[in-house]
């Protein structure tokens, strides 16, 4: 599998899976989902009630965010737990967000994300 780097051009292949992830991102329910899932896992009631979605329409967008890689599930028991997939994920969710804020006057990001730190730091 090619990967990409600085100094290569993606696949066509990397441009459009970047882009089927970048529209799932897309969605404003998606978005607040991943953010709170990138803050401790939760299951589909107390994360509908979270988000301000119907548990139904919430199963669905969990659904494609699953099948896109971009969320996990762990079961315990009869209840199932979502949580963010990997760091990538974290990224793309707070760099969208960060980028958010330039474009709504909220310059509260400048201090670097704990992620990056803990990336670094290790």
């Amino acid at each position: 599998m090619d990967t990409h780097t600085a100094e290569s051009e993606p696949s066509q292949e990397q441009v459009d899976a970047a882009a089927t992830t970048l529209k799932l991102l897309a969605d404003p329910t998606r978005l607040r989902v991943l953010w709170a899932l990138l803050h401790g896992e939760h299951s589909v009631g107390p994360l509908a009630a979270h988000v301000g979605t119907p548990p139904a329409g919430l199963s669905q967008h969990l659904a494609k965010l699953r099948l896109a890689h971009l969320v996990t599930t762990r079961r315990d028991g009869n209840r199932i737990y979502y949580f963010a997939d990997n760091d990538h994920v974290r990224r793309l969710v707070e760099e969208a967000l960060f980028h958010a804020d330039h474009l709504v006057g909220v310059p509260s990001h400048h201090a670097e994300p704990e992620s990056a730190r803990q990336v670094r730091h290790a």
